[in-house]
């Protein structure tokens, strides 16, 4: 298996740990857009810090030019994917909002490669479209709680996919400047707007839909599992990274794109969530993607 296909698996398990701690970090801080942002903020000021301290440690060159620009923007539309993202998720169609952005997540990525390093071959393209299926079957699984997407609700996951499809390309456009300073900048562009976002969800008109979106607060349990956020999505972003640099930024991405399993993996070990079929069935396929991308 080539290496940038590891590293992106193991940038996949991480994130999908990510998730499930930012989602308990969301749960703890109110459950609402507000707390949900204050997690966010929180782990990203908090690897922000470790990554400055690391990049001054090594000796790192701070980027100029073209990759700070492209570390910024990365940030900036990560962060709005995930404001986007949460949104969407508060609305109750979860399983439809995850699949859908997962799906153009890993699409966009994939399009850019092939346009700038030309096919990947018959048989990568196949477990590309493979692993599509997988990201849906894992992501779209039936839940009892979850209600119909509106119109709203879908062009909200569809920005959240487009908006991390575009991060993972940013990401690999700074990586030419190493790995630990284009996702310090990164850091810079999302903690930026999501404070904006915040700021503006606590300047809106004080009406109750406003009022219940904006509130939440940081208990100290959410905060542990914001700093436990911090470690697993900021190493499976320098990974990411890494993977990009190694090899090709289609496999990289659809293989990192599959980081839904290992969410549901620790969901099932902590809180005995069990699988369903349908998302045992996905991993299944999500493994065969693995073997038609990885030969």
């Amino acid at each position: 298996m080539h290496l940038n296909a590891l590293l992106a698996l193991a940038a996949a398990f991480l994130w999908g740990g990510g998730d499930f701690s930012g989602g308990m970090g969301a749960k703890n801080a109110g459950g609402t857009m507000g707390g949900a942002l204050r997690v966010i903020l929180t782990s990203h000021a908090a690897s922000f810090t470790v990554l400055v301290a690391i990049a001054r440690w090594r000796g790192d060159a701070f980027p100029h030019g073209a990759p700070l620009a492209w570390g910024i923007a990365a940030g900036v539309t990560g962060g709005i994917a995930l404001a986007c993202f949460y949104v969407a998720l508060s609305r109750g169609a979860m399983g439809a909002s995850a699949a859908l952005s997962g799906l153009l997540a890993a699409a966009i990525p994939a399009v850019v490669s092939v346009i700038g390093e030309g096919s990947p071959g018959l048989l990568r393209i196949t477990g590309f479209l493979v692993a599509g299926v997988a990201i849906w079957l894992i992501a779209a699984g039936p839940n009892a709680e979850a209600r119909s997407a509106d119109a709203g609700t879908i062009w909200l996951a569809v920005a959240a996919g487009i908006g991390f499809g575009i991060y993972f390309v940013a990401l690999k456009m700074a990586g030419v400047a190493g790995v630990i300073w284009p996702m310090a900048t990164a850091r810079i562009g999302s903690l930026s707007i999501c404070s904006l976002i915040l700021v503006g969800l606590s300047l809106s008109p004080k009406t109750s839909k406003a009022s219940e979106i904006a509130k939440g607060r940081l208990t100290r349990t959410a905060v542990r599992w914001a700093l436990t956020t911090a470690l697993l999505d900021t190493s499976g972003n320098l990974l990411f990274i890494a993977a990009t640099r190694a090899g090709r930024l289609d496999v990289a991405a659809v293989l990192a794109s599959l980081y839904p399993a290992s969410t549901i993996l620790l969901a099932a070990w902590m809180l005995s969530e069990r699988p369903t079929r349908r998302q045992g069935l996905g991993m299944a396929v999500a493994a065969a993607a693995v073997v038609m991308i990885t030969l």
